[in-house]
């Protein structure tokens, strides 16, 4: 049995108990929360599956040196201690990221910079030749942290962040991270058993990560590939096991349905969700909220209406009070989940929330709301026997401060985690109890299985990256620029182009097979 070792997933602040209990369930071991971040201990098969079938990791990290660094020449040092044969050689490029809170390293490059001279004069003493530095596709990504004067130098086993799917072709304004749009789900407690509505849909974000939850499916299907898979010792067999084995999976006897007010985004997420092979299990189409009836079958509405930062509506409160109305008087029986930023919009929903929930949206600190509708008044609705909180729900709500003692709604993130935020791979080391406890791709049917799969084919480049500004000050925004490179046939399938059709060629020329399965192509 190989010997097992620490590993790191970074997640959203708010999500780290979700994050855990992922974990558990997929079998880790030592699982410890910290702040935007869950440790815990497993082998390489366990960092696969981490990276290949967890829905709120964003980054998984593997520690290779933990040491204490008072000085430029601290970290100079003990880098060089470590063998990076292990690691690298002079043909191989890697790139170093990094986040700092010290007093004493006041530039998180700078720390980068010396990290990166280390290797370099490693290898140039060793062999008289040094590895190249590549920004944008490294064979070897690192990524250090120092707090205070506690650094961790770690293997980014990720490489591009896990939110980033592969399945979304088109965004829309200000559109939900999909790590977000899972944890949102998971939170509600929703796995399938009834139906799903999003009745702001916007490009779908919810609407295929709740197919991928019901469904039980590995949100790493449409990945393009890992960081991982570049290692010296990445064992392809293994990881091929583990993206072909959906023995997991499971049947889903609802449906999913999103609607949204503007047409153009109920184009963008059709088209994201026919790009997850989703198309079976989700509708979407054009409506307004105002226009919402009562659903025939029981249903969980969860969403994320506008909260007037990148994107609003002509009249914000009155669109927050129209949705208090539609809640109370169309959704009886049923639970609501509304993410929002602004108090006052709240206010005008005008219902008492049974869980109040604080959670980052990018650099907005928001809280995602349950509401727990019943005909008549609560009195008659309890003395039925129904719960309107839970106990677990209870303790959660009597955790006052779980964020920040004396939090001010509506506030960003601070100065000091602005330089955390704005790069999205960053990870913090404080460490305390928990705070509370498709299908393949562009396949046309679930009853698909896919055969013989040594690799994933991909013909979807995103470019798009978490670029905040500054001090996070209105400026941050995800700016997904992901173009797809070639065209959709009658099918729902990729016609490849250029050069992600050389790439097929270099994994053995393999693509889609006669029978309309994906065995072997990427994203």
């Amino acid at each position: 049995m190989e010997q097992a070792f620490e590993l790191i997933a970074k997640t959203f602040m708010g999500l780290e108990p979700v994050l855990a209990e992922e974990l558990t369930n997929l079998g880790a071991n030592d699982i410890e929360i910290g702040r935007r971040m869950v440790s815990f201990t497993g082998d390489k098969e366990m960092m696969y599956r981490a990276n290949f079938q967890l829905h709120t990791a964003i980054r998984i990290l593997k520690p290779i040196r933990h040491f204490k660094a008072l000085s430029a020449d601290d970290v100079y040092d003990e880098v060089m201690k470590v063998d990076w044969t292990q690691y690298l050689d002079n043909k191989k490029t890697f790139a170093v990221d990094s986040v700092v809170f010290s007093e004493e390293f006041r530039h998180s490059k700078f720390v980068a910079y010396k990290v990166k001279d280390a290797i370099v004069d490693q290898f140039r003493e060793k062999t008289g030749m040094r590895p190249n530095v590549s920004v944008s596709n490294p064979d070897i990504r690192l990524h250090i942290h120092i707090a205070e004067d506690k650094a961790t130098l770690c293997l980014d086993s990720s490489g591009e962040s896990l939110h980033r799917r592969g399945y979304r072709q088109e965004s829309v304004e200000a559109p939900l991270n999909e790590v977000l749009a899972a944890g949102m789900i998971l939170m509600s407690g929703w796995r399938g058993e009834t139906d799903f509505i999003d009745p702001m849909c916007g490009s779908g974000t919810l609407l295929v990560e709740a197919a991928l939850i019901a469904r039980n499916m590995a949100p790493g299907l449409f990945r393009k590939e890992y960081a991982f898979e570049k290692w010296p010792d990445f064992d392809r067999d293994l990881f091929d096991e583990i993206y072909n084995d959906d023995s997991a999976e499971r049947d889903f006897d609802h449906h999913i349905y999103g609607y949204d007010i503007d047409m153009k985004a109920v184009n963008t997420a059709r088209l994201n969700v026919r790009a997850a092979g989703l198309t079976k299990d989700i509708t979407v189409e054009q409506q307004d909220f105002k226009d919402f009836t009562q659903p025939e079958q029981p249903a969980i509405i969860i969403t994320n209406p506008p909260y007037g930062e990148r994107i609003s509506t002509p009249n914000l409160l009155a669109t927050y009070k129209m949705i208090g109305e539609k809640l109370k008087h169309e959704f009886q029986g049923n639970e609501a989940w509304v993410l929002s930023y602004r108090e006052e919009c709240f206010e005008q929903i005008g219902l008492r929330p049974s869980i109040k929930i604080p959670v980052f949206n990018g650099s907005l600190e928001c809280e995602f709301r349950k509401y727990q509708m019943f005909e008549g008044k609560l009195k008659e609705f309890r003395s039925e026997g129904n719960i309107l909180k839970s106990e677990e729900e209870k303790r959660a709500m009597a955790e006052k401060h779980r964020f920040k003692k004396n939090r001010e709604f509506k506030k960003r993130l601070d100065e000091d985690q602005a330089n955390e935020e704005g790069d999205i791979r960053s990870f913090v080391f404080h460490k305390h109890n928990p705070a509370y406890q498709e299908p393949r791709f562009m396949r046309n049917s679930h009853d698909d299985k896919r055969k013989d799969s040594p690799s994933r084919g991909r013909d979807f480049k995103e470019k798009g990256d978490f670029k905040g500004k500054g001090d996070f000050k209105g400026k941050g925004d995800f700016k997904g620029k992901g173009s797809f490179r070639g065209k959709f046939d009658p099918k729902g399938r990729f016609e490849s182009k250029g050069k992600s059709a050389k790439r097929f060629d270099k994994r053995d020329g393999r693509g889609f097979n006669n029978d309309n399965r994906r065995f072997d192509d990427e994203d």
